[in-house]
Parts: C-alpha cells; structure tokens; sequence
C-alpha cells in the first residue's frame, strides 16, 4: 500500500497534540451539560459516565499509541492509522464517518460558543430592552468569521490561540474549585437526582463528547514533527488529566448546587465559581478552541481519504487533495468541511449534534481498539510497536464501544453501521486495493492454529485404546483419473479427524519437478473447492513409490499430531499397482499404522445409500475399527440418507456369542444402527467372496478386513476378483481399539 500522505511542512512537537486534545475533552460539554448530568444520574451515576467512557477512551488511547510508535503516521490523523492497519476499504469506511464526525463537531462547538452569551444576553434584555431569542443569530456569524479566518491563516492559527485557551480554561476551572455552594453547603449524597431524570445512556450519550479529545490530537498527524512519539504522550496524557478532572468536577457539583438547580441551569457554574462571568469566558474559548481543533482535523482526514484516491472519481479525489500554496492549507477539503458545519449550526440543536458525534466516534474508537487486539494475536513480524498495550484493554474497548453504540441509541447504531456498510460496499466495488482486515484476520488464525497444533501435540498422547480418531493420510498418483480416494478422505476427516491427501509425482526434486508439482497443486485446488471438504493438499516428489511412503509416514501432519491411518487406492482394471502396498506391507505394519486399501470399481460409491461391514474370524483386531470408519463416513453429508448393514460370517458355533456382542454394543448406543441391520451368517466351509458378493452386490460402500497373513497367503489374490460390485475398502488394523 503506497504512502501518498506526505506534507511539506510539519514543525509541531507533542503539546499541541496534549494542548488539542484537552482543551476538547474539558470544552463544551463539562461547562454545559456536565451539571445537568449530575443532576439528571446523581453522584453515582455521573461516575459511572466517567468510567465507562474511559474505559473506552483509556484503552483507544493506549491502542493508538501503539499503533502510532509501529509505523510512520503520517497526515490523516486516526484515518491513516486505520486505513494501514484494516486496509483502504474498510479504513475508508470508518474514516469517512470519522471526517463526518469530525466536521460536525465544528457546529457542535460553534453552537455550544453561543450559549456562553447567555449572561450577556439577560443582561442586555435586562438593560436595553432587547432580547435575542435565537443564538443562531450568534452562532452563524461566528461560523462565518472562524471560517474566513481559518481559511485565511491556517492551522498556525488555531496553535496560538491554543496557548490562550489552555490558560483560559485552567483559570476557569481553578475559580470554579474555588467555588462556594450556590445555597447552603450540600453534602454528598450518591444517588441525589431530580424527579423524572434522563435515562443513563441517554445521559453518556449527551456527555460522551468530551471524552473523545484524543481523536482531536490525532488528526494532527502530519503536522508534528515526530508522530511517534508525540501522539503517544500528548494523547495518553491528555486522557488521564481529563479522567481527573472530570471526577473531581463531579464531586464538586454534587456538594456545590442541588440535583433541580444542576439541571435547570446550564451555567451553574458561574454561581459556584468565585467571580461568575469567568465561566462563560472559559466556555467560549474552549468552545472556539475545540472548533478551531476540529476544524483544523477534519479537511487533513478528507484530504488523506483524497490522496489514497478512494473516491471513485480521480477528478474528486485530486481536488481535495490541493493544498494552499501560501501555507499548504488543505483548501478545498476545508471548504466542504466547513460547507458540512454550517449545515448543522443552521439546526441548532446541541444534544442532537451531540448524538450523531457520539455514535461516530464510537465506532472509530471501536475500530481503533479492534485493530491492536488482533494485532496482538496476529504476531505479524512487522509489528513491533515501541509501546505495547494489553490485548484485553483493546478487546474491552472494542467491546464496550460497540455494546454502547445500540445501548445509546439503537436506531442511529444502526443508521451508522449501514452508512458505513454502504461506503465500504461503495469503495469495495470501485477500488481494487486489497483488504487489510482478511490479512489481519488471516494472521490471527495462523497463530490460533499454531497455537492449538501445539497445544494437541502435547495434549494428545495417542493413546489409541480410549479415544481413536483418524488422522489419515492418502498417497496417490492418479488423483486426475480416479476421485474415489479423495472422497473417501474428505468423508474420513469431515467431521471427526485430519485428512491429508498427497499426490506422487516420480522422479527427482529439480526445478522441472518443482514447476510440475506447483501446477499439480493448483488443478488438485481447484478440483476439491467443488466438494464439501476439510482437506489439506499437497504433493510429494520422490524416485519411487517405496521412498514416497517412507517419507509421507514420517510427517507430523497439520493437526499437530502423527498420522495413525494411511490409505491407498487402485482400480480393477490395474491390480498392479497394488505391488507397492504388498511390497511395503512390513514397513507400514512396523511404523503401527492403520492401513487401508480402496479397491475402486466402475460403480464407484453409487447413491451412498448402503454401507455394508463384513466381519470375519480373522477380524478380531479390525472389527471395531471397520465399524467406526462406517459411522464416521456415514456422518458426512453425502451420506445423511445411508444405513449401516453388518454382516458376520462366523462358524456356527461362534454365532450366539458374536450375536449378544453385537446387540451389546447397539443397547449401550454405541453403534448407531438397527438390531435389524445386523446379519450373522453360518459359513463353516462357504466361498467367503461368493457369500459376500452374493448379499453386497448392489451396496454402495462395503468394508472388509485383512491382516499380514492373509496378503502373505493370497496377495494381490485377496484384493481382486469381487466382480461387479461398488467400491470395498480393505482395513486393517494395527491393534483392536475400543468402542465405548
């Protein structure tokens, strides 16, 4: 992803960042509304606004400082940060809506600038008879005179006046300590509140934008001359002076007026404080200084999103990214900025700004902390942040963020997400840039995997008499002539093991070779994405099918544990192949395999509606074995509509015992298949291929069992000669395991 954002000019350090974000965080809303908090939650319930929202802005604080020291911020503020961690498109989608936020709070501090000339307002109805009814007549010629001086002079500005404002509002807020109560001294009752109060989320929501200065010295990304390390201290500071505040401000409120008093009058505090008209001082210069902030932010958020050209019209995207040549001011991005505030100073209405403020921060701050939790887990290499958070305060933040959206308002919640569902949509169709969150998300499962690899190495201990579970391996060189082994695999490993299919390619590793088994992967890829399947693939380059076998039983397998089954294949019309098997047949029983041997006929697998298990005497050790695979295939969907048939072929003096063996097995729900469907056949000298032939002609799958004497005795002899019937597959096992 290039970094377009590059400014010519950046000679901030960290106190405009600290400076920015706390004259936001003690602005409007802790002269405004904070009394009618108390007043409407009591005490408790202020405090409880308090810690929520911090623990919120606390973890988003310490997210973005370890975003910011892992990479080069450059202009874009919270934007750039996003959109370098989640990718363009869905960093678009959340900086869009964070531009809108930021953009609106200009109006919500213009309009809250207003309300500081309420004194003067009384005092000039009192003295001179008039009366202003509407403070937009304050409101829209202050927008007008903060636009045309910004425009004007730029960002230098809003770093001067800061310094002043700062003072200002320090003083304010020493002469409002000082303070005495409005009446009688009150004492601190908890839960003290009016009748009929506000709900309490309705309350965070009015007062969560004071909590949300961090974003404010974000955005002043490109202008500092080290984001690294002034983002980080000028934020995480701001925030923990502000948290003290705030709690020392509502303890103040609480013994200084009563609940009626605290929510009737917005300007309480002037009656507290030791000389009154200093509030409204301190209200209009952090209510200006907070709009000259977010002006400040807003155009440099839209002018990033331009420069990342992720408009869909080049004509839109180079336009916002022109800049002043006279102070390399983002001049047209201000412009629709401020176009945007005025819309909102015209409506006038403060707790409505308020609200849509609120819900888009707290989805930029949620996405903030979503991005360094799974930054945590993703171990990505690239990723080595100066400062480290903890991954639970970022998933704490993530949540409660999200959580708190729909508790404040579930309609605009909702609202929002779909706007930024629609951009994000919008900019997915029209741009090609990839998506950084599928990477995030792909390094997050890589290390979960890792981790529960690891974790099943050491737990399991393959201890085969109480728990088996197939880990199967399948080695082949006609998987484009023959699907049948891959099936049976895929139906092996759906649900209850690990599956790995491996295709042979004979030869020597050369870079011919290597070419070869890189296309082989992909046509094997692509083949099994048209089947439901959880197998991993890969190919095996090797002089000999002897070597091959050597190899492929000696790897650890993707599920962290050994392989314990391995299965071949051949066809009717080619027996030969089974010489492999034959020949290898000590070195696969001395490594304690499971072996199995899929003898495929033209039927193939039919209309996997039967499954037919055949147990003979010799079968003592791989009975349960047979049975277990037959229900395990029978658990893929393929097969939701097949039966399980067992037939046992026992000399007639064996039958009785072999038969309440059996029944035991079913009553104690081990086996899930009918008493009915078990057939106990008296073979003292019958053709056990004639007796199987016979009943299991017409079956889908049949199940047989084999050991070293048989194939010692009949070789390839044992595996062949079962005309017309579907697909068997031979098992034998390395030791009898138990069904429980």
């Amino acid at each position: 992803m290039p970094d377009k954002l590059l400014k010519t000019k950046a000679n901030f350090g960290t106190l405009p960042v600290f400076l920015t974000a706390i004259s936001t965080i003690l602005g409007a809303i802790l002269f405004l509304r904070f009394g009618w908090a108390v007043g409407n939650v009591g005490f408790i319930g202020v405090i409880g606004i308090i810690i929520l929202g911090h623990l919120i802005t606390i973890p988003t604080a310490m997210a973005v400082a370890e975003i910011a020291t892992n990479q080069k911020v450059l202009g874009g503020g919270a934007y750039y940060i996003i959109s370098r961690s989640f990718g363009l498109n869905i960093g678009a989608a959340i900086g869009i809506t964070l531009y809108l936020s930021q953009a609106i709070s200009v109006a919500f501090y213009v309009i809250a600038f207003a309300e500081a000339f309420d004194p003067l307002i009384q005092w000039i109805a009192t003295h001179w008879g008039w009366l202003i009814y509407d403070k937009r007549l304050i409101s829209i010629p202050t927008m007008a005179l903060l636009s045309a001086l910004f425009l004007y002079r730029g960002a230098n500005l809003g770093m001067k006046a800061l310094y002043v404002v700062v003072a200002i509002l320090g003083l304010s807020l020493v002469f409002f300590f000082m303070g005495s109560p409005v009446d009688a001294p009150t004492s601190l009752v908890m839960d003290a509140k009016i009748a009929n109060p506000k709900g309490f989320f309705y309350v965070f929501t009015i007062i969560f934008p004071a909590f949300t200065g961090l974003a404010a010295g974000l955005g002043l990304s490109g202008d500092l001359k080290n984001p690294r390390k002034s983002i980080p201290r000028g934020t995480i500071w701001a925030t923990i002076v502000g948290l003290l505040i705030y709690l020392l401000a509502a303890y103040k409120f609480t013994i200084s007026a009563n609940p009626e008093d605290l929510a009737s009058n917005q300007l309480i505090m002037s009656k507290i404080a030791v000389w009154g008209p200093i509030i409204p001082i301190g209200l209009a210069a952090a209510a200006i200084s907070s709009a000259l902030g977010s002006i400040m932010v807003a155009p440099r958020t839209l002018q990033a999103i331009g420069i990342d050209d992720i408009f869909p019209q080049q004509g839109l995207n180079k336009w916002l990214k022109s800049e002043s040549k006279k102070n390399n001011e983002p001049i047209n991005a201000s412009v629709i900025s401020i176009a945007i505030a005025f819309f909102f100073v015209i409506i006038g209405d403060v707790d409505f700004v308020a609200q849509i403020i609120s819900m888009f921060f707290m989805v930029t701050y949620g996405a903030i902390c979503l991005i360094s939790f799974l930054e945590h887990f993703a171990a990505d290499p690239s990723y080595r942040p100066l400062f480290r958070s903890k991954w639970y305060f970022s998933l704490t933040g993530a949540i409660l963020s999200f959580w708190i959206m729909f508790q404040m308002n579930m309609s605009y919640a909702i609202l929002s997400l779909l706007i930024m569902g629609g951009i994000y949509y919008g900019i997915n169709v029209s741009t090609k840039e990839p998506r950084g969150l599928a990477k995030l998300f792909r390094g997050v499962v890589f290390q979960l995997s890792r981790h529960l690899q690891i974790f099943a190495q050491r737990a399991e201990k393959g201890d085969r008499e109480i728990s088996w579970r197939p880990f199967a391996i399948c080695i082949s060189q006609d998987s484009f002539k023959r699907r049948s082994a891959f099936d049976l695999l895929r139906w092996i490993s759906y649900k209850y093991g690990f599956g790995t299919y491996i295709h042979f390619l004979e030869g020597y590793l050369s870079e011919e070779t290597n070419l070869e088994s890189k296309q082989i992967m992909n046509r094997l890829i692509n083949l099994a994405s048209g089947s439901k399947n959880r197998v991993y693939l890969d190919t095996i380059i090797s002089p000999s099918m002897t070597s091959a076998i050597a190899q492929v039983m000696q790897l650890s397998g993707i599920s962290g544990h050994g392989y314990n089954s391995i299965l071949f294949e051949f066809s009717n019309t080619e027996p030969e192949r089974l010489n492999y098997v034959i020949d290898n047949y000590n070195l696969l029983e001395s490594t304690h395999f499971d072996v199995c041997i899929l003898n495929t006929s033209y039927k193939g697998f039919g209309y996997h509606r039967e499954i037919h298990v055949w147990i003979g005497v010799g079968d003592l050790e791989n009975a349960n074995l047979m049975i277990l695979l037959a229900y395990i295939i029978q658990g893929h969907p393929d097969w939701k509509k097949g039966t399980i048939k067992i037939f046992a072929i026992y000399p007639t003096s064996e039958l009785d015992k072999q038969r309440d063996k059996l029944l035991a097995l079913i009553k104690s729900g081990r086996l899930p298949i009918s008493p009915k469907n078990i057939e106990l056949i008296s073979a003292d000298h019958a053709n056990r291929k004639q007796v199987i032939m016979q009943n299991s002609i017409d079956a889908d799958l049949s199940i047989l069992g084999f050991n070293h004497e048989d194939i010692d005795k009949e070789g390839i002899d044992l595996f062949t000669g079962f005309k017309d019937m579907g697909n068997i597959l031979f098992v034998s096992s390395y030791k009898e395991i138990n069904i429980k």
